[in-house]
């Protein structure tokens, strides 16, 4: 019942920016962390990206310093500003988030989105 709703994924060019939104709704109750995951054709998930509760961030090597992840917990809602995109970059990014619900509000699960695509190229 728990849905993600990611937004924001389109063309860009080498170097452009981007911001990424996702936002989490269905009787939730509380949620510990969300991140960001992207996988590229040919190639296995990874974490891109992560918040948790406390606001301690994680990022893959990859991205620091050029993507910066955050959330507003009021809307349940968590961003991904992406800036100096590289061809690399390129993959379909997913929305995720540990969170609890009003019916199990003591046990926490996992969640994702549907995924937005993310294209840098020239």
């Amino acid at each position: 019942q728990v849905q993600l709703v990611e937004s924001g994924g389109g063309l860009v060019q080498p170097g452009g920016s981007l911001r990424l939104s996702c936002a989490a709704s269905g009787g939730i109750f509380s949620i510990n962390a969300m991140g960001w995951y992207r996988q590229a054709p040919g190639k296995q998930r990874e974490l891109v990206a992560t918040i948790t509760a406390g606001g301690s961030t994680n990022y893959a090597t990859s991205v620091k310093g050029r993507f910066t992840i955050s959330r507003d917990n009021a809307k349940n809602t968590v961003y991904l500003q992406m800036s100096s995109l590289k061809p690399e970059d390129t993959a379909v990014y997913y929305c995720n988030a540990d969170a609890t619900t009003v019916w199990r509000r003591n046990v926490a699960h996992e969640y994702w989105g549907q995924g937005t695509q993310v294209t840098v190229s020239s």
